[in-house]
């Protein structure tokens, strides 16, 4: 796949931003139906899709099959979200002389489309976070139109990708331009400066994704930079749990770090235990990854950056290897460890992502520690709180909601489902926002509220018309106001 010019990315956005206003005022049901369209294209198209991300990645037929069902369910879950229309926030203030600071004119607010969103995907995730991801499917399903950049770790598939896509948005009519791919650095940079570009998706890494935010913050026009950088996912285990299944908790722990070769935003790279002895330990992790067989990382690239970052981490005064791995094209797991001490001592520790199938165990002495262990994190994706049954370690808990996007009890964070209350997401450095990159509230990041003050019903919105033709939740005067359910799309 050719590196798009200047030329052709200024094409590719202008064709885009027209597309968008021909089709921002489509109706629900039939911003819904592009979005089927498309899950219908991939679900057809999807053993030859598998077929070269299999090729690409090297991720196996069974992991990248999965992932493909997740992105086709994602979309309809989308659309059933679109048809309910309640992520239009539909709010009407009816005019009040009486109101309580001074007579209120008629108001009437409703979320509308930014517009061009450019939308940058992952290596990791060759589906669900990449050409037809999450964050390209909740800004089409908000009514924007996308420009994605492919990700070069797959360039085949995010090409074959986007003709799937392109075409079932044209056989359900959308207009022509509403997705688009193109590639190579200098594009995306490009696609960040572009003055039609009215937000950006981007699922990466801490370096990448920092350099992307300044280009945003930096354009004359600033734009939402909705980044999600990884994270470290720590994982804190009490006394009492610990006692209870020690070996269950280990075999779990490399279960999850372990999973994809490491190469999840979400695996635990860190794990608090109490004072044990590395021996106990280490024969517990040794039994436990009896078997495992490695598999290649995604890239070259991706493999010397994590050599780099186990190096560091295990360079550290304190830190020694309790499981030793490699660094070989398929690189065995690596288990390092230290002490609560060292790591207050020397919190950067705690701050080292090492994306792959690595993780660091630390040991603290008295339970008493792991509010102020858990209080040198940074901004994390997930916490995990590994407890016995009737704890309730309320201080911790009220730090790592503090610091997380989704907080974990008695669970693993890898695996982060589809759903209406999932949040992907957390405080910097895990992304650079406050929003979430999966589930439905994904779609509410490329929305912007616009205020009617006074005008004729029949100029105003459908959803915010006294008739409300569309159906959908309205808040009249303080009250929501529901109507019947709508046909929604099967999920």
């Amino acid at each position: 796949m050719k590196d798009t010019s200047p030329e052709a990315l200024d094409a590719a956005v202008r064709a885009a931003h027209e597309a968008f206003r021909a089709g921002r005022q489509v109706d629900l049901s039939t911003r819904a139906s592009w979005l089927e369209a498309i899950a219908e294209g991939l679900a057809h198209d999807g053993p030859a899709l598998v077929a070269t991300a299999d090729r690409e990645t090297s991720l196996g037929r069974p992991r990248l099959e999965s992932e493909l069902r997740r992105s086709i369910f994602q979309l309809q879950l989308f659309a059933s979200e679109v048809r309910q229309g309640e992520h239009l926030d539909a709010t009407i203030d009816h005019s009040d002389p009486a109101w309580g600071m001074g007579p209120r004119p008629d108001l009437r607010r409703v979320n509308q489309p930014l517009g061009v969103v450019g939308v940058f995907g992952a290596s990791n995730f060759p589906f669900a976070f990449s050409v037809m991801g999450g964050d390209s499917a909740s800004a089409l399903a908000a009514g924007c139109s996308v420009v994605h950049k492919a990700h070069e770790a797959h360039p085949d598939l995010a090409e074959q990708t986007a003709q799937t896509v392109a075409a079932a948005l044209e056989s359900a009519g959308a207009p022509a331009g509403l997705f688009s791919l193109v590639a190579g650095r200098s594009a995306g940079e490009h696609l960040v400066d572009h003055p039609l570009v009215k937000a950006i998706g981007f699922t990466g890494s801490t370096a990448g994704g920092r350099a992307l935010l300044q280009h945003a913050q930096s354009r004359p026009e600033p734009i939402p930079f909705y980044g999600e950088l990884g994270g470290i996912n720590a994982v804190f285990v009490t006394t009492a749990a610990w006692q209870q299944r020690r070996e269950a908790i280990l075999k779990e722990y490399v279960g999850s770090f372990t999973l994809g070769m490491g190469q999840f935003c979400t695996k635990p790279g860190l794990l608090f235990v109490p004072a044990t002895g590395g021996e106990e330990i280490r024969r517990v992790l040794l039994a436990s990854l009896d078997g495992f067989t490695p598999t290649r990382l995604l890239s070259d690239a991706l493999l010397e950056g994590y050599r780099r970052a186990v190096t560091e981490v295990r360079g550290h005064a304190g830190v020694d290897v309790l499981v030793e791995g490699t660094f070989a094209p398929e690189p065995a797991p690596m288990v390092l460890h230290t002490t609560s001490s060292r790591v207050l001592a020397d919190p950067e520790l705690l701050r080292r992502e090492m994306f792959g199938p690595a993780s660091l165990i630390i040991e603290y002495d008295d339970e008493s520690q792991l509010p102020a262990l858990a209080q040198l994190l940074e901004g994390q994706l997930t916490t995990t709180l590994q407890t016995a049954p009737g704890e309730t370690p309320s201080d911790l808990v009220d730090i790592l909601a503090g610091i997380s996007g989704r907080v974990l009890w008695n669970g693993w964070p890898t695996g982060v489902t589809v759903s209406y209350a999932q949040h992907h997401g957390g405080p910097f450095p895990a992304t650079t926002s406050n929003t979430t990159s999966v589930g439905t509230a994904a779609i509410r990041r490329f929305l912007r509220p616009v205020s009617y003050q006074s005008f004729p019903l029949g100029l105003l919105p459908e959803p915010l018309r006294d008739n409300n033709p569309w159906g959908v939740p309205q808040r009249i005067d303080g009250r929501w106001h529901t109507v019947p359910s709508r046909q929604s799309a099967s999920v």
